[in-house]
Parts: structure tokens; sequence; C-alpha cells
């Protein structure tokens, strides 16, 4: 998932806050990751406050106390690039079963492409080249191990961008 919309300007860009359009929308993914049957027992969210703001109006709005919930605020995820993310997920604790991660542009929209394998549903695949807006989500169906995972690694189920 990409962070929700930002403010256009904060004390540096790592402190930006969420937009109101952006928490609306953050809620709006929780419910829609609801509807979906997905709810993450480990989340890796980039460590700058904008995707932490995300984390938060996502559960907030799916109903999940994310204080139960694992979550890896990750500073490494801020710079990443999408091989660098796909290894940080590669370290997830394997008893995680369900992942949420939460991150930036280029490298969310660019590491569901490095991982969908072409398989799944076709109109979701076809939305991850048309770009990747803030609040863009995409659900895969994984098998194997976290660590053992590679590009094409997995199945695209559902792809969504939640608007107000």
């Amino acid at each position: 998932m990409r962070h929700a919309k930002a403010e256009q300007h904060g004390p540096s860009d790592f402190d930006r806050h969420l937009a109101d359009r952006g928490v609306e929308e953050g809620s709006m993914a929780g419910r829609w990751l609801v509807e979906q049957g997905f709810e993450p027992d480990h989340v890796l969210v980039s460590a700058a406050l904008r995707t932490r703001e995300t984390w938060a109006a996502v559960a907030d709005g799916a109903g999940w106390d994310a204080d139960t919930i694992e979550t890896d605020e990750n500073d490494t995820l801020y710079e990443a690039g999408p091989e660098t993310a796909l290894d940080l997920v590669r370290e997830v604790p394997e008893d995680a079963v369900a992942l949420l991660v939460i991150g930036h542009n280029p490298t969310m929209g660019y590491l569901a492409q490095l991982l969908d394998d072409g398989e799944g549903d076709e109109e979701a695949s076809n939305a991850l080249v048309m770009g990747y807006p803030t609040s863009a989500m995409t659900i895969f169906d994984l098998t194997g191990d976290w660590g053992d995972l590679d590009e094409q690694g997995g199945t695209v189920v559902a792809h969504h961008v939640p608007r107000s």
C-alpha cells in the first residue's frame, strides 16, 4: 500500500502529516480490506510520519486494534527501492501469515509490479501499470516462506484506490 494523501508541506518530507483527505481515504482503505477478508498479523511501515498515520487510519477504519498487531516501523523502507523493499519483506518473521506493507512511491508501485506473476486478476494487474496513486493497495496471494519470496512470486487477488 502507498501512504494516503499527505499535506504538501511540513518541517521535512519525513515529517509531513496526512491531509484530511488522506485520513478519510486511509479509513476507507481499512474498510475495504475488511470487505476483502484481509486482516494483517504483521505490518511493515516506513518510519515517515505520513505512513505511520496511514496505518493508524487504516486500522481505525477496519476496526483493528493496532496495538495488538506486530508493527515494524522501518527507517530503511522510507528511501528503499523495490528490491530493498522486497528484501525487507523477506525478513518478516516466519510466523507472519498476513502482511501489510505501507510505504512510498515509486517503490510501492514498482514492488507490486515486481511481485505480480501475471496469473491473477487481470484487471487488477493492468491497474498496477497505470500508476499507483496515494492510498493504492494490492492484495497478493503468496505461497511459501517470506524468506523465499522472489520476483513474480505473488498472484494479484485485488487492487483498489479509495477515494472520498
